[in-house]
């Protein structure tokens, strides 16, 4: 399964390829989110929830843990769930909160820093890393299952020209 690799040389790149994989979502998919903080993560997933169709703000799950947006894909209401487990200081937690119950193949779920809900938190389909390099981000999508990679290769994305 071969990785989707691109440079994001501002905000509007990134925004540009929230929107691609908006249109490339499939209900039940799991999405891993790395990267150091600053890294674009949040921008990317604000980028994605608000061209799925979310009509409003999109907060940063940072003191919630995570933030239920309901939008439709693929002609179905669906919620996508925003998780940002960076406070979290273990895995229990991920638990206690009944965040495992959301990952039920319908909810498409979004997790920053998954490292922090390690090893209970559910595997995902697509991996995403981001890497501040100079002024933007290189960005490397890993499909690590079937729906990750049917979800790869609906993306159409052009790599901005440097």
């Amino acid at each position: 399964m071969q990785p989707f690799k691109a440079y994001l040389p501002d905000e509007s790149a990134t925004a540009a390829l929230g929107a691609a994989l908006a249109r490339a979502l499939q209900p039940g998919l799991v999405i891993y989110l790395h990267g150091d903080l600053g890294a674009g993560k949040t921008a990317l997933t604000r980028a994605l929830i608000q061209a799925a169709g979310h009509k409003g703000t999109v907060k940063s799950p940072t003191y919630t843990l995570s933030e239920p947006y309901r939008v439709q894909v693929e002609g179905q209401d669906i919620n996508i769930i925003h998780y940002d487990l960076y406070r979290m200081s273990s895995p229990e937690e991920f638990l206690d909160a009944g965040f495992r119950e959301d990952f039920d193949g319908r909810n498409i779920c979004i997790v920053e820093w998954p490292e922090k809900g390690e090893p209970v938190l559910p595997s995902p389909d697509v991996r995403i890393l981001l890497d501040v390099s100079g002024l933007g981000r290189e960005v490397e999508l890993q499909p690590l299952t079937q729906p990750g990679l049917l979800c790869l290769d609906r993306l159409a994305y052009p790599p901005p020209t440097p």
